[in-house]
């Protein structure tokens, strides 16, 4: 159960290896969190983040995971819940993917959409089920500001996180009343190894400052937080452009 600030004991990242999966967890840590499940695919990388967890005293365990095998989804997440309530999910998995390759090679786009919705989705049921069976616990769900408006610039990932974003609100709505508390987190630009090499756009961020925004949203149970918040007014004129003038924005 969480404790009297608010602050999840028990926490599970999908995505083990996510620098924002993972700087959520540290600073979860180091306030009460203490048991962190890592779920990604088996490597050397998800064992050293498992190690830097335990480093900061959690009982961090990994759990091999790929959120292409649906098939496997409720049986390798069954494992894990079967283990004890969970306090909190972290769903931080995702794929930016290639623009312009993935324009060019159809499979390589349909891999961004069944990686970042249609794995998400099953992930998200499963999960959302097992957490209204014990009767609380908070989904936190990693979108972006991407998912407000496809740009031309990367509409096969915006559109991707666009359906994930839709579908963690009617999930939110869904579970309302239940004990489960769902959360949209939309970042923009965060300096990760997934945009490492790109030009920074204005308003960027870190893992560090998504992960304070999501223990404050957490506290507040908040069912949108923004990162930075200064997003929110900026996206929400984008949003309403008409279509040629947005076209014509450096974005």
């Amino acid at each position: 159960m969480k404790d009297a600030f608010g602050s999840p004991q028990s926490l599970l990242v999908l995505g083990g290896t996510s620098g924002i999966g993972l700087a959520t967890a540290r600073r979860l840590v180091a306030r009460r969190t203490r048991t962190v499940w890592l779920a990604g695919r088996p490597s050397p990388g998800l064992d050293a983040a498992a190690a830097s967890l335990r480093e900061l005293g959690a009982d961090a365990r990994t759990v091999p995971f790929d959120a292409l095998d649906t098939a496997a989804h409720e049986e390798v997440l069954g494992k894990v819940f079967a283990e004890g309530d969970l306090d909190m999910v972290l769903l931080a998995f995702g794929v930016l993917g290639d623009q312009a390759h993935d324009e060019a090679t159809p499979p390589a786009a349909v891999r961004v959409a069944l990686t970042n919705y249609t794995g998400a989705v099953s992930v998200g049921l499963v999960c959302a089920n097992a957490l209204r069976a014990q009767g609380h616990g908070s989904l936190v769900v990693l979108s972006s500001v991407a998912a407000e408006r496809a740009r031309r610039a990367n509409f096969v990932y915006g559109s991707s996180k666009a359906g994930l974003d839709a579908f963690a609100q009617g999930l939110g709505d869904a579970l309302h009343g239940t004990g489960v508390h769902v959360m949209v987190v939309r970042p923009g630009f965060v300096r990760t190894r997934m945009t490492a090499g790109r030009a920074e756009p204005p308003l960027a961020t870190t893992p560090e400052a998504v992960a304070h925004a999501i223990e404050q949203g957490l506290r507040r149970r908040s069912g949108t937080v923004w990162v930075p918040g200064t997003l929110r007014p900026v996206m929400s004129v984008l949003r309403h452009l008409p279509r040629p003038l947005f076209r014509r924005l450096p974005l």
